[in-house]
């Protein structure tokens, strides 16, 4: 009966260090064990990468949309003079036109 708790205890104490040591024994690079699921981790970072930098232009975008939108009411109360409105306003659609170029060409690509 001894020897039976024993083998019993020996048995339990391997399977215990068995699963405490599974994350010691896992491949430590998923990529260079596996190439094709590192291509597509790779193009799951390009494409998180893209829509990442795709909302950020929209972002800037509509912000860029809304500092238009506030100089014309400043100039339209009378905060703005004539000329002061027309260089920040030209200012403001040049930045705007670089953002759509930016996301034109993101949507080419």
């Amino acid at each position: 009966m001894d020897i039976l708790i024993a083998v019993c205890l020996v048995v339990l104490a391997l399977a215990v260090a068995y699963v405490v040591s599974a994350p010691l024994r896992a491949p430590q690079d998923e990529e260079q064990h596996d190439p094709d699921q590192g291509r597509s981790r790779a193009s799951e970072k390009e494409a998180a990468d893209e829509k990442a930098e795709l909302d950020s232009l929209l972002t800037a975008r509509e912000n860029k949309y809304k500092e238009i939108r506030d100089a014309e009411l400043d100039f339209r109360t009378g905060k703005l003079s004539s000329d002061d409105y027309k260089a920040i306003d030209a200012e403001l659609r040049a930045e705007a036109l670089e953002i759509l170029d930016q996301l034109e060409a993101l949507d080419r690509s």
